[in-house]
């Protein structure tokens, strides 16, 4: 299978060279700020912006520039992106962005966009590169409000809380209240209980890999020829 092929592409954003599951890369906005799904949805939208725009225009340019200042480059280019999403938050989602505070002009910093840019997008064309930038993002996205769902239901005994930050006032009846009169767990919306939830996570992913490379060693050993 092809490496730029659609199917290779996606299977790798989303599991195979997943940037937080396999990479471990951005964990440090994904330990900040997954206390809640649309914290984590924010920030991963966000990021996947990011990755888009930036591998797009890596890829444009990557005949163009010098292999002495391709790093510097790379990373001027996603700081003017980071900056537009940035600016166009503070204006069109405020009050998320407050919440998300730092965390996203620290976008810049995330090894996980720089890698792509060097790995992917200044050596392939335009198209597979905004794909790989797409589900690279949606894979980060998918661990974050994973995350989030599981730290804001221990946390707070609910699912989808300030859902009118993202989606405006109509959207407040989104919130989903799982367990009536819950009296919380600080835990899991601290630091610590971001490691604790991430590591489930990576557990998790780790025993479907071996399964499915166990049933692939069976189906492998089942459709080899009987020797005589």
């Amino acid at each position: 299978m092809s490496e730029t092929s659609f199917k290779h592409i996606a299977g790798q954003g989303l599991w195979g060279n997943n940037a937080v599951l396999v990479q471990i890369l951005g964990l440090c906005p994904l330990l900040g700020v997954s206390n809640t799904v649309i914290n984590g949805l924010g920030l991963g939208l966000a990021t996947t912006l990011t990755l888009i725009a930036s591998n797009a225009t890596i890829s444009i340019i990557r005949h163009w520039v010098r292999t002495e200042i391709r790093i510097p480059v790379f990373v001027m280019i996603i700081a003017s992106v980071v900056t537009v999403i940035e600016l166009s938050m503070e204006a069109w989602f405020h009050d998320l962005y407050k919440i998300l505070g730092i965390f996203i002009p620290l976008i810049v910093t995330n090894c996980a966009i720089i890698a792509r840019a060097e790995s992917f997008a200044s050596k392939n064309a335009v198209m597979p590169s905004i794909l790989d930038g797409l589900f690279m993002g949606l894979g980060f996205t998918a661990v974050l409000i994973t995350l989030g769902a599981m730290r804001e239901l221990i946390g707070f005994g609910t699912l989808f809380q300030q859902a009118h930050l993202m989606f405006g006032a109509a959207a407040e009846g989104l919130k989903i209240t799982v367990i009536d009169n819950y009296q919380g767990f600080l835990l899991a919306i601290l630091p610590p209980g971001a490691f604790i939830g991430l590591g489930f996570i990576l557990a998790l992913k780790n025993i479907i890999d071996k399964k499915r490379e166990s049933k692939k060693s069976i189906l492998l050993e089942n459709t080899q020829p009987v020797k005589n």
